[in-house]
């Protein structure tokens, strides 16, 4: 019997905007408080940390994506050149990781969108709305990824125009970047934390089946994402530690809505909000999207349950995969707490990504020269090292309840496999 297939329906173009997606959400609203109560100004050498890490993931990612074109991303990476295991690994944490992600994209978009009575249940209506959008086909799935994206960018853009042409007489200013920093540990903290605004670009490499000629496609757009995210990343940074000094921006629950009105710009403030509650339907609209093919990819292989991998024989999409997630979306959307699941999420992310790391390690020699092999086993070691490093930076009850949920898959697939 012929295994259900993808379509490939999305160009160069829908691939880019569905990385800015993923990783420009609510991530960069917010990431920086914590990062500056962490190591005051030392965040800025966390992010430029952050930003290796993320770099080596993006490229091993890429580099994996043209030989494996196929949904499921490192699932299927691990599988091929690791084993079962490893592909297991690194599937069965990027599901429940980005599970837990998207509860906390939902969360956060209520918080910015309603009064907090009806947080709750806005973000459950949410969750439906998107998971439904994906349900029509990958091109509505893109389209309103780039709907999302481009008045997010002019937002930022604002953010970061108001500490260059706006006036904060009072404000720190450059003294801002002399202030106190923590520690090394410290700013490993903060690069840990940082790092959960990059994730985002892998969503890319598990629409690898949908992508047109993905071999090229595929890294061109990890890379374009990845570099652009970079940039405006680094603009905010600047700008907000310039406008607010990291004892402010520690403060801060709304630290881009305090900068623009610490910069004179006061009438920006309500598109800002704005722009955190799109950003966080963007990110959450990719989440649904990425967990949904891994799942597939998964059912497909028999790691989970092959009644996931059905495919909409109208709109070509893993329906029964995406509903799944959506209802375990909006239970730990009733019941979680946001801090715990955003913990949770880092520590599911770092894994996958130290797999994706080790899979670039051992890609077969076919796919390059000699020269620009080695160089790529060198990104994929440091890679995976800042990957190891990173999770322990986690608080403790995110590691163990990580390191839980992880082996209880592992003894899921062991006792699925004993019955086969």
């Amino acid at each position: 019997m012929t295994s259900p297939r993808l379509a490939r329906r999305l160009t160069l173009g829908d691939a880019v905007f569905i990385g800015l997606g993923s990783m420009i959400g609510a991530g960069v609203f917010a990431v920086f408080q914590p990062a500056a109560q962490t190591a005051g100004v030392g965040l800025l050498v966390g992010l430029a940390i952050a930003a290796v890490v993320a770099f080596c993931n993006a490229h091993s990612s890429a580099r994996l994506a043209a030989q494996y074109p196929s949904a499921g991303g490192t699932y299927v990476y691990g599988r091929e050149l690791l084993g079962p295991w490893w592909g297991f690994a690194a599937g069965w944490s990027f599901v429940v990781g980005k599970i837990a992600s998207s509860a906390a994209m939902a969360m956060t978009f209520a918080a910015y969108a309603v009064p907090s009575p009806w947080s709750r249940l806005a973000a459950v209506a949410v969750v439906v709305v998107l998971v439904t959008v994906n349900l029509f086909g990958i091109t509505r799935t893109a389209f309103l990824t780039r709907l999302i994206v481009v008045p997010v960018l002019a937002l930022l853009a604002v953010v970061v125009a108001s500490g260059v042409l706006g006036s904060a007489p009072s404000g720190p200013g450059a003294d801002a970047f002399a202030g106190p920093s923590g520690d090394a540990f410290a700013v490993l903290q903060s690069a840990g934390l940082l790092f959960f605004a990059f994730a985002g670009y892998a969503r890319i490499a598990t629409l690898g089946e949908e992508v047109r000629d993905p071999a090229r496609t595929i890294p061109r757009a990890i890379g374009i994402a990845f570099a652009v995210v970079v940039v405006i990343y680094a603009a905010v940074g600047v700008t907000a530690l310039g406008a607010l000094g990291a004892s402010g921006l520690a403060a801060s629950d709304n630290p881009l809505v305090d900068v623009v009105t610490a910069n004179g710009w006061a009438w920006a403030s309500p598109l800002v909000r704005i722009g955190a509650a799109l950003a966080s339907l963007g990110a959450l609209l990719a989440l649904i999207t990425g967990i949904g093919r891994t799942s597939f990819a998964m059912a497909r292989e028999g790691d989970l349950p092959r009644w996931f991998s059905a495919v909409h024989a109208r709109y070509s999409t893993p329906y029964r995969a995406e509903i799944a997630v959506g209802i375990v979306v909006i239970v730990l959307v009733l019941v979680a707490d946001l801090r715990g699941v955003i913990a949770f999420s880092s520590f599911g992310v770092l894994l996958y990504y130290f797999v994706a790391n080790v899979a670039a390690f051992r890609q077969r020699r076919e796919l390059s020269g000699a020269r620009m092999r080695t160089a790529g086993r060198v990104v994929s070691v440091v890679g995976a090292i800042g990957c190891a490093v990173l999770v322990v930076t986690l608080p403790l009850p995110a590691v163990v309840t990580g390191a839980a949920v992880v082996l209880a898959g592992f003894a899921l697939r062991a006792l699925r496999m004993s019955r086969v």
